[in-house]
């Protein structure tokens, strides 16, 4: 998108003010066996008193980190991580596209693989890496916690197993996210409470630091020290609450490698579109001499719904190492400092043509298994709408409503008990129940002028699928409250992305245009504003699986649901019994 000078006094300010906060390089992995090895954690959940734009405040956080520690492991290994909770909050982990085969006690979404880890408690999460490498991450999933509980999972490949890219010198994790300087769960809580839209975050942030486009901001910025002529592997984890994100590293390209843990295609971009729950790999090569100039690396927001956004822009700094030194350039001397142009906030065209450029490897030994025939087929509606006022008080959503969210139409309620127990042993009565539509229960124009009542219905219903049904899932924007992308992830399962598009999803004519041979394989996928996506995977992973919108706002107004995928005939095919320190509610 190109790139533009910065004003000197800003060069200056950053030169002079920045504090030491490189991140780290991965370390390099002790071996493990061609089975795997078994690598234990221990996360500590606790208060820590933090800093950001001259806000303190105590927040939630693992081993009182922010961003939290790194979990690194290699493709085969088995994973312990036993968390002990220190606060008063309940809380739970996820470990998001981690695939949890026959392992769903360990997925962790609060009142769906279990009930919170209460204060004083704890959980071991127990899980095997299987037929996955490349970056994920875990957080937290209950309430909005998870906006400084998270942190990288990086999944190396096996011993002695090469990328299908050139090795890079270095690798690097960076995560966006959101910083606040007041208590997300309060502005949580008072926004379901009042029917509005929740406030907004003060500063997005790279790996915890917002940079030096904020005021009293400028000592906490991100800086990558590089060395000239040399490829690094970033590791972009979008760990934001709320937004999709815009991310471009000035007068650089990069070239994109992999989604969501799982090899692509390669192809190059200046800018790359990131939405929350999703990772992308990129390959940054250095310029082959030391270039004389600082590059900004920022992100912005990707825009679409009707609501209020942090419009506001972080940024680190990619620094060259002199005449191959340890020493950054800027410790030394004054540089000019290049930054990044980015796409208008509202770009969708550039979101559709940017996610239409992902393709899997799909040859002999990364393989695209997309289900070329389709046992069932699903079509979700998913997008705002509005729930009554109580009687006796004002609410500040539309028309004196409170906003709400659903998936056809339904507005799910979180159970008190967890799903997976209620299934698992028999008890779901007065849990859930399994009559959840498979098709949005009143047709209407999905893109155009939206119905005269916008009124969600509510209940905790999920849909079962017997073991292996091969499951097709297309899933379609409605302009109800207005068209917004949604990030939709699933739990449990990698899906293939075989086609998008703009308006409504016409059933005789689109699927023609569906891509069965090379299509992206994804944990989360944007459902395009004004527009749908259609999906493919196979159901192969018995348990109860979370779906649901990773703009957290939605999640709480209720854009979620679950699938119940039943056991198999054989031993392996079956969801063992629940771990003896399984939390209870």
């Amino acid at each position: 998108m190109g790139s533009s000078l910065l004003p000197s006094p800003l060069s200056v300010r950053v030169v002079l003010l920045f504090a030491s906060t490189t991140l780290f390089f991965l370390p390099v992995l002790a071996n493990s066996t061609h089975a795997g090895i078994t690598r234990h954690y221990r996360f500590n959940i606790r208060l820590q008193s933090v800093t950001r734009l001259c806000h303190s405040r105590s927040i939630v956080t693992v081993n009182g980190q922010f961003p939290g520690p790194r979990i690194i492991a290699r493709e085969g290994d088995r994973v312990v991580v036993k968390v002990v909770n220190h606060v008063q909050n309940n809380v739970t982990i996820h470990w998001h596209g981690v695939r949890q085969l026959r392992s769903g006690w360990a997925d962790g979404p609060a009142y769906v693989t279990q009930c919170p880890i209460q204060t004083g408690q704890s959980y071991t999460y127990n899980f095997t890496i299987t037929g996955q490498r490349g970056t994920l991450f875990w957080h937290a999933h209950i309430s909005w916690l998870r906006v400084t509980v998270h942190g990288p999972l990086i999944i190396l490949p096996k011993q002695g197993v090469p990328y299908p890219f050139a090795k890079p010198y270095k690798e690097v994790p960076i995560i966006f996210g959101e910083w606040f300087n007041t208590d997300t769960e309060a502005i949580i809580s008072q926004a379901l409470q009042t029917g509005g839209g929740p406030n907004v975050s003060d500063a997005y942030t790279i790996n915890g630091l917002p940079g030096p486009l904020y005021n009293c901001s400028a000592k906490d910025t991100f800086k990558l020290s590089v060395k000239p002529g040399k490829t690094y592997l970033l590791r972009l984890i979008n760990a934001a609450l709320n937004d999709e994100l815009f991310f471009s590293i000035a007068n650089h390209t990069l070239t994109v490698v992999e989604a969501d843990a799982t090899y692509i295609k390669p192809f190059q971009a200046e800018t790359i579109l990131i939405t929350p729950g999703q990772t992308t790999n990129v390959l940054l090569r250095t310029k082959p001499h030391f270039p004389s100039a600082s590059f900004l690396m920022a992100a912005r927001p990707y825009v679409t719904g009707p609501g209020t956004f942090d419009n506001s822009t972080t940024a680190g700094i990619l620094e060259y190492q002199l005449n191959n030194s340890s020493s950054s350039s800027s410790s030394t001397i004054k540089l000019p400092l290049f930054r990044p142009t980015l796409p208008p906030l509202n770009d969708t065209s550039f979101a559709a043509n940017f996610t239409k450029r992902f393709h899997s490897l799909a040859n002999a030994k990364f393989p695209a298994n997309v289900p070329q025939k389709v046992d069932k087929r699903f079509f979700f509606t998913v997008g705002l709408g509005t729930s009554p006022c109580p009687n006796n008080q004002t609410c500040q959503g539309p028309n004196g409503t409170k906003f709400a969210a659903s998936v056809n139409n339904i507005s799910f309620i979180q159970p008190t008990t967890a799903l997976l127990q209620a299934h698992f042993f028999g008890q779901s009565n007065g849990v859930y129940t399994t009559d959840f539509p498979n098709n949005p229960p009143f047709p209407f124009n999905y893109t155009g002028t939206p119905p005269n009542n916008t009124l969600v219905s509510n209940g905790t219903k999920l849909v079962v699928l017997p073991f292996n049904t091969s499951v097709e899932l297309v899933m379609q924007d409605t302009s109800i409250i207005g068209a917004e992308s949604h990030p939709l992830h699933l739990h449990g399962f990698n899906f293939y992305v075989v086609g998008q598009g703009f308006g409504n999803y016409d059933p005789k004519k689109d699927p023609s245009k569906f891509n069965l041979v090379d299509p992206v394989e994804r944990n989360t996928v944007g459902v395009p504003s004004g527009g749908w996506v259609a999906i493919r995977f196979f159901a192969d992973n018995p348990g109860v699986w979370f779906m649901h919108c990773h703009l957290e706002v939605h999640t709480s107004w209720g854009l979620k649901m679950a699938w119940v995928v039943l056991d198999g005939k054989l031993p392996k095919q079956k969801l063992p019994p629940p771990p003896s320190d399984l939390p209870k509610c």
